[in-house]
């Protein structure tokens, strides 16, 4: 367990040193690399900067308009059938557009439920196998100013719900209700 820790508190500043040892050997600016390379990140948070605001705000608007509420109460009855705790399709929701709220509702779930219920063990094997699909096609495709995303929407609603869906199935499976 020692020998993991200290190699879990090396491998950063390691793999720093191995980066300016391999650009020195190849005769590369390291620090004008550096430095260039920061300039670019900066213009592309100037980029995206409208775009997360706008996320964030509409984030705000649905979460205390009770829009997630209202939508979470329509959803219940289908949710109920197949099993669906109730307490994590707010979560659910959420986990589409924001990772931050996510893990806002998460840890609310552990206070009310605990991380060891199977509404606990659900969420977070859920949290694992799903995206902030909204937040992500956003950002990155303004970033690298993408404009025809075609299929990618639907694919990445797919991807999801078959991730929620296999996060059900194996922690009934694993830990059982």
């Amino acid at each position: 367990m020692r020998a993991m820790l200290f190699v879990s508190n090396i491998m950063i500043p390691l793999l720093f040193v191995v980066i300016i040892v391999y650009g020195l050997l190849k005769k590369v600016r390291v620090y004008d690399a550096f430095i260039e390379g920061a300039k670019d990140g900066f213009s592309t948070v100037l980029t995206i900067l409208p775009t997360l605001i706008g996320l964030m705000v509409s984030i705000g608007i649905l979460r205390t308009s009770g829009a997630l509420t209202a939508l979470s109460s329509l959803l219940q009855p289908a949710c109920a059938t197949i099993g669906f705790p109730e307490p994590a399709l707010p979560l659910t929701l959420m986990r589409l557009v924001s990772s931050s709220a996510s893990v806002g509702l998460l840890l609310d779930i552990f206070k009310t439920y605990g991380p060891d219920s199977f509404t606990g063990r659900f969420v977070s094997v859920m949290m694992s196998s799903t995206e902030t699909i909204f937040y992500t096609l956003s950002i990155y495709f303004v970033a690298v100013k993408i404009t025809k995303t075609r299929y990618t929407l639907a694919g990445a609603l797919i991807a999801n719900f078959a991730g929620i869906a296999a996060s059900l199935i194996i922690t009934d499976l694993v830990f059982g209700r």
